[in-house]
């Protein structure tokens, strides 16, 4: 019987990451993580990943942990030498996740976003050419283009014209030129650029997955990053609340950490090179601030206290809405597992457990 191969996770404590870990863990897989709990530095203390890391390490069976900064170009390298051959698959889902934090200190968002990517693209390159990459992108590499959409004001949410070709979602024909990125969308931009390249110059099995809202009941939502989590938070907490902007009616996609990790899933069993996916809840799984607010109210039973900011931060959506057609069309095998709902009931009963400890 043959050993089964090593799957690569940067930023294994993380939201996504450490649901890679368990997914691939769970089919017999070694699992390699990479994660320096720079979500620490970035957010603060509450948003530390050091107790995902620590559970990893205690229960899922075949995890390696390896507190290293993608930075270093030479520790990847070398750790990439050392499982040659071994390696079944990278998904990398390390960044600076926050457009508001990468305008205080560009370059390090750049050089752990940008330089970090190119880092593990070409030790992928030299020594697991054959191996599935997968990144985890951002929707932010259409910049603020999809804020000239033709969009209507309805009683609670902004929506699309009707009628329109981005009426089922936005999709990857969208133009990420002419546009407002925001430094966090900039340097996204330059490592998503990267990944299509290696797919495409060097033939190697490469995908970007341009994300929505990623969630699911292991965030560590702060205020900068991660809004349903941390909306949750401050709805159960009686923490006060900001909303930014566009009456509180902008509308984001949400895809459970589960559904995205399955896609990842799908992408290694059948990997295309160079290749390029929107992902997020699309039409399944979306909501405006004004109805995320009023589910979490419905769901803990109790009444957010938020204030209301007329400034929205640079960068963000008013409507979002990611077309998952393409993928689906690719991999017919996957599905929705998560709504709405259920995503937020799962964030709801972790952040109690969370609270109670």
């Amino acid at each position: 019987m043959s050993t089964p191969r090593t799957i690569i996770v940067t930023g294994s404590a993380g939201l996504i990451g450490s649901e890679t870990v368990k997914r691939f863990a769970a089919e017999g897989a070694p699992v390699i993580g990479i994660d320096n709990d720079m979500r620490a530095e970035f957010f603060g203390a509450e948003a530390s990943t050091k107790k995902i890391r620590d559970d990893l390490i205690a229960s899922v069976r075949g995890y390696e942990h390896h507190d290293l900064d993608i930075r270093d170009a030479a520790a990847v390298m070398e750790l990439f030498k050392r499982h040659r051959g071994a390696i079944k698959a990278v998904v990398h889902t390390a960044s600076q996740p926050s457009h508001d934090w990468a305008a205080r200190d560009p370059q390090t968002d750049f050089t752990v976003n940008a330089n970090g990517t190119l880092n593990l693209l070409e030790a992928a390159r030299k020594f697991s050419p054959e191996a599935p990459f997968i990144f985890t992108s951002t929707n932010k590499v259409y910049g603020d283009t999809p804020n000239r959409l033709p969009l209507r004001e309805l009683e609670k949410r902004w929506e699309i014209e009707p009628g329109h070709e981005y009426e089922p979602g936005i999709s990857e024909t969208m133009s990420i030129d002419y546009t407002k990125h925001s430094l966090f969308g900039a340097s996204k931009v330059a490592a998503d650029i990267l990944v299509q390249e290696y797919g495409r110059y060097f033939g190697m099995p490469t995908v970007s997955f341009r994300g929505g809202c990623l969630t699911g009941p292991a965030h560590a939502g702060t205020e900068l990053h991660g809004f349903l989590s941390y909306l949750m938070i401050c709805t159960v907490s009686g923490r006060p609340y900001r909303v930014f902007g566009y009456k509180g009616k902008q509308v984001r996609d949400n895809i459970h950490s589960f559904d995205l990790v399955e896609a990842f899933a799908e992408f290694v069993r059948a990997p295309r090179g160079g290749e390029v996916y929107n992902i997020g809840g699309s039409r399944h799984s979306n909501c405006s601030m004004l109805e995320a607010i009023e589910m979490c109210e419905q769901i803990s039973g109790k009444k957010l206290t938020w204030t209301y900011e007329e400034t929205n931060r640079i960068g963000d959506h008013i409507w979002w809405i990611s077309d998952v057609r393409k993928f689906q069309s690719h991999y017919p095998g996957w599905k929705f597992r998560y709504g709405m709902r259920e995503i937020l009931e799962e964030i709801h009963q972790a952040v109690v457990v969370a609270a109670s400890l």
